[in-house]
């Protein structure tokens, strides 16, 4: 007889709410009991991406929090796990990738008839999934209850149909209007997908537990749902948020790190090490005083490299940059922030947009039709200068996800290559303080963090154990075990 996994899914009210962290830690718990855990979500929307396995031995993308949640878990992860990601371009378009591939066909189809499209796809990698696991934890995404778009909607609970998955359904209480929301939502709800909903849990909340009585017990007289746990607010758990900036509160003490916060960063994900590292200030800057003020500057990565260059110009950002290195002050552009730095965006395919480059290394990028997708052992040469001087023929790991491929330009001085692939290859420049690279996750390097701070932060395994802990703490005793029998 084939294994059918349980499936447990955890839903929000709101977007934010709490969702992939809560996944992500019910995955390092249930693991942890000995299960054969597996995480899904049918589609996520993200530019936060990383590299996996994929089809026929190619490499793909899936959305960073379905890939936490698989080393939470203990678990390879591959496309399955997150079949479709929307990746935005826009407030109207985005890139639609599908079990880790682009499909530009699919970009321009009205939404409706595009999620109708996908969820076949999304349907085969869960019941594939759920063939080979004991446990399927399944993440929603934004409210179920959003009744404009439930019909088209497959990613929350026509999933948890097809499942036939316990669901939890998780609140910021922080926001205020917790119970609204939670009642709100069970009851948009139709009755057959109301019945899924086995557990509330309250999260970020602050202060005394028990001053939230009678409210618990007055949801459950209506609803018939208990409240199976109330979370505390704990903002240092040391896992990355999902979506966006996770938090633009500056973080820590000491020299301040500037990520300069264009409006379609990607990749944010990587900078989480550098949020409490002992002697790092973490701000995200958008403005030229917030720059001025920086010991480093970080240009991230970009979903659409020419606008973001664009409104890095408008924003007058592009002066204070160049001042800054002028004064010998270290900047670092990772990926599209790597193609920004150099002297002109060149795309001949009218995928992403020609534009002058900030001139600060010698280089020119011209986007590809194909992206290019691969994991990649990195080494840095034996003799940098500067402020990087300490990362000389340091040993590194990360991943490669862009369109741009960059070379130096033919009429300027040539920039010195200051880190190489596996093959030998350049993916990395330096001229005076200025670093440009294509290789995401250096960061969550320890020893990448050792020789540029002195110091480094805990492990992945510690950050999942330790969310682990804070769930085991703090929802009712039984009420995990109770959720999948």
């Amino acid at each position: 007889m084939s294994r059918q996994a349980k499936a447990l899914m955890v839903l929000g009210t709101t977007s934010g709410a709490g969702k992939s962290w809560l996944t992500t830690a019910l995955c390092r718990w249930y693991a942890r009991q000995g299960l054969k855990v597996a995480p899904f979500k049918a589609q996520n929307m993200s530019n936060n991406a990383r590299v996996v396995p994929g089809l026929q031995g190619r490499m793909g993308e899936i959305g960073s929090a379905q890939y936490f949640q698989a080393l939470a878990a203990g678990r390879q992860p591959e496309v399955r796990m997150n079949p479709v990601l929307l990746k935005p371009e826009a407030d109207t378009k985005s890139q639609v990738v599908v079990l880790g591939e682009v499909h530009a066909e699919l970009n321009a189809t009205p939404w409706r008839e595009r999620s109708e499209k996908l969820w076949p796809h999304a349907r085969a990698a869960l019941h594939a999934l759920m063939a080979e696991n004991d446990l399927l934890l399944i993440e929603g995404a934004g409210s179920p209850a959003e009744i404009n778009l439930h019909s088209s909607d497959y990613v929350n609970m026509r999933t948890a149909r097809e499942a036939r998955a316990a669901c939890l359904l998780v609140t910021d209480i922080d926001r205020g209007g917790a119970f609204a929301h939670l009642y709100g939502t069970h009851q948009l709800l139709p009755p057959e997908e109301r019945a899924l909903i086995q557990g509330f849990v309250l999260n970020r909340f602050r202060g005394d537990a028990r001053l939230l009585s009678p409210g618990p017990e007055q949801l459950q007289a209506l609803t018939g749902v208990p409240t199976v746990a109330t979370l505390p607010m704990w903002r240092g758990h040391g896992l990355p948020e999902e979506d966006g900036v996770f938090d633009d509160q500056p973080t820590g003490a000491g020299q301040t790190i500037a990520v300069v916060a264009y409006p379609r960063l990607s990749n944010l994900d990587e900078f989480q090490p550098l949020r409490g590292l002992p002697g790092v200030r973490l701000v995200w800057a958008r403005s030229p005083a917030e720059l001025q003020a920086a010991d480093w500057i970080i240009l991230p990565g970009s979903k659409a490299v020419a606008a973001d260059l664009a409104w890095l110009r408008e924003q007058r950002l592009d002066a204070a940059i160049a001042a800054h290195a002028t004064a010998g002050r270290p900047v670092l552009g990772i990926c599209g922030g790597l193609q920004m730095l150099g002297e002109a965006l060149l795309d001949p395919h009218a995928l992403d947009g020609n534009a002058p480059g900030l001139g600060l290394l010698p280089l020119v990028t011209q986007f590809e039709r194909e992206k290019l997708l691969r994991p990649c052992q990195a080494r840095f040469e034996s003799e940098l200068a500067g402020p990087w001087a300490a990362l000389g023929a340091l040993a590194a790991s990360g991943y490669e996800i862009h369109h741009g491929r960059t070379a130096q330009h033919p009429s300027l001085a040539t920039a010195a290559v200051a880190l190489r692939d596996e093959l030998g290859q350049p993916i990395g420049w330096q001229q005076g303080s200025v670093l440009g690279h294509y290789v995401h996750g250096l960061f969550e390097q320890p020893a990448v963090l050792q020789a540029l701070f002195g110091a480094s932060g805990p492990s992945l395994d510690q950050v999942f154990d330790g969310l682990a802990d804070f769930v085991d703490a703090h929802f009712q005793p039984g009420a995990l075990p109770a959720l999948i029998r």
